[in-house]
């Protein structure tokens, strides 16, 4: 099959890919055009474990290429893929659909003259529950052969190759049998393996991502308000959420204490979950999200005091060495980046801030250049009165307690993400405190 996906940012680019790896011969479109130039070249604008591989073998296939007309993508194809990004409204909680109805306003004109007697708009963006029927209703008045369709991507960063290739679940809103067999030709070959494919109205396709995200985003802000109540209490959050997670009605997935969550999506979806049910007069039903966001914002201050608590109560002409920068292991995403939130507040409190990350260096120094960055973590904790461990790369479990004492000037760490083994740091001489363990020592 002939498919395009228009908007090439980290959903549009890993769905293009995939798509052609399956495949099928694929049409990637955006607007920008230094984008479109490193994607066909094989260059990410974005670090993901594995993308720049693939996107190099399937240009080569001939099944991938890229465009910045949307002209040449109406005619190319008969489904079309948006993917194009719905970030939070300055201001607002509510998601801005500008890009969205860009496209929406740009693609339909040419629809109308492609050709294709059925032509089907399939929305992947996460989007305000009823954006699709308005989208219908738009389309056909200027193109009466296109049909909408919502199919929302459940995409984790550092993970998406995988997850798009192998899903556990695929969701298709749909409006027509046309658009359902269409979509079940699209996603034959990963049917094939055995994928759930779950077919609804494209309201309920709306929801599911932002009503999704909201439930594990409880889950977090849940565990790490259990965390607070363990430092009140001498518990240990640890025992505790496997404990919980034993439970086979609860789970253990998603009960990491710590730091909290960040990133471009369940801050951003569980605010435009809620701002939408207060448009549709149904604030109440989910104002317990409102908490869940407060929560979880609150352990980067509780974060903040653990470290000053490690110092001894200031940050005054004090060095502290913050390992990760990105919002997530795996990525190089440092939007809405708790690890980064609290390297800032420290600098502003008045400390010498050095940060180091395997991938997201480049980004955090954009977003952040009044902090120090280091290229290895050695360098980063060289003369360091406390280490603070904020974002859970794999490469940070493997550090060597014995030899980093050597660099730095007081041997403390902060595990906020609990996932140090206290054991082997207290061995090597340091004081370890964490997130919901008061006794660590």
């Amino acid at each position: 099959m002939r498919l395009t996906v228009i908007g090439t940012g980290y959903v549009g680019a890993v769905h293009a890919a995939c798509m052609a790896e399956i495949g099928h011969e694929v049409l990637g479109v955006d607007i920008d055009a230094e984008r479109i130039g490193a994607l066909a070249a094989g260059r990410p604008p974005f670090y993901e474990p594995g993308l720049p591989g693939l996107l190099k073998r399937m240009v080569d296939t001939g099944r991938l290429r890229f465009t910045t007309s949307l002209v040449e993508a109406a005619w190319f194809a008969d489904t079309h893929f948006v993917c194009v990004g719905t970030p939070q409204q300055p201001g607002s909680g509510a998601s801005d659909l500008r890009d969205f109805e860009a496209v929406r306003d740009g693609l339909a004109p040419y629809l109308h003259d492609s050709g294709y007697e059925e032509v089907l708009v399939v929305g992947k963006s996460t989007v305000p529950v009823g954006t699709a029927a308005r989208l219908a209703v738009l389309l056909r008045a200027v193109a009466p052969a296109a049909d909408v369709a919502w199919n929302p991507e459940f995409l984790r960063e550092g993970c998406a190759i995988r997850d798009t290739l192998r899903p556990e679940r695929i969701v298709v809103g749909v409006r027509s049998e046309h658009a359902e067999a269409r979509l079940r030709a699209v996603y034959a070959p990963l049917l094939a393996a055995g994928t759930p494919f779950i077919v609804t109205d494209t309201a309920t396709a709306e929801l599911v991502k932002g009503a999704s995200n909201s439930f594990l985003a409880t889950k977090i802000s849940f565990i790490n308000a259990m965390a607070e109540i363990c430092d009140a209490t001498g518990a240990d959050v640890l025992t505790l959420a496997r404990a919980m997670g034993a439970d086979s009605r609860i789970g253990p997935r998603f009960l990491a204490p710590g730091l909290g969550f960040g990133g471009s999506c369940l801050p951003k979806d569980i605010r435009a979950f809620a701002a939408r049910a207060e448009e549709l007069g149904l604030g109440e039903s989910v104002a317990f999200l409102h908490e869940i966001d407060e929560i979880n914002t609150r352990q980067r201050e509780r974060t903040v005091a653990l470290a000053q608590k490690a110092l001894g109560g200031t940050f005054t002409d004090r060095n502290v060495a913050v390992l990760g920068a990105a919002f997530k292991p795996r990525s190089d995403d440092v939007r809405d980046s708790p690890a980064l939130a609290v390297a800032h507040a420290i600098r502003r409190r008045g400390a010498q801030v050095r940060v180091h990350d395997p991938e997201a260096i480049d980004n955090a120094r954009a977003a952040y250049p009044a902090l120090q960055f280091a290229l290895d973590v050695t360098k980063a904790c060289e003369q360091a009165d406390v280490v603070l461990h904020l974002t859970e790369w794999p490469q940070y479990r493997e550090i060597d307690p014995v030899a980093l004492a050597a660099v730095v000037r007081t041997p403390a760490i902060v595990d906020a993400r609990n996932t140090l083994d206290p054991a082997d740091w207290s061995a090597a001489g340091w004081t370890l405190c964490a997130p919901g363990r008061p006794n660590l020592g």
